[in-house]
């Protein structure tokens, strides 16, 4: 499947509203970026995951003050496949209140919506070890 230059740099766009919705506490906005019954995968952190929308609000306002107070997101690798999903690969980076900072990868299955583009499943992956761990060999 082939991705218009528009749908494109709407992708990118939706996934770089998470974190300005989430930094400036707009979490009544979450739809805009997600389907209603999104999957927010949390597994790689040793938590569940989160099943819609509103699991996710609740469970931002959860972490209140430990939530970071930037979300950053770059690097950001859009793939369309023939199913009219679409794959997203991007980076993130989240500055905490103490100054410290934790990266991410985020692994986003975007789909079509009546209402635009919205992600569907959202798996997070915490990046600690260069090179992804891995070592030469030989």
């Amino acid at each position: 499947m082939s991705l218009a230059l528009e749908d494109r740099l709407a992708i990118t766009e939706l996934v770089s509203l998470h974190g300005h919705l989430v930094d400036d506490g707009n979490l009544d906005r979450l739809e805009e970026v997600f389907t209603a019954d999104v999957v927010y995968d949390l597994t790689d952190f040793g938590q569940e995951s989160l099943s819609g929308v509103a699991a996710i609000r609740e469970a931002a306002w959860a972490l209140g003050e430990a939530n970071p107070v930037a979300h950053h997101v770059t690097n950001v690798v859009v793939t369309a496949s023939e199913d009219g999903r679409v794959k997203v690969r991007s980076k993130g980076l989240g500055i905490k209140p103490d100054g410290s900072c934790g990266s991410v990868s985020y692994d986003d299955t975007v789909v079509p919506t009546p209402d635009g583009w919205r992600i569907s499943h959202r798996r997070l992956s915490p990046r600690r070890t260069p090179l992804g761990g891995m070592t030469k060999h030989g």
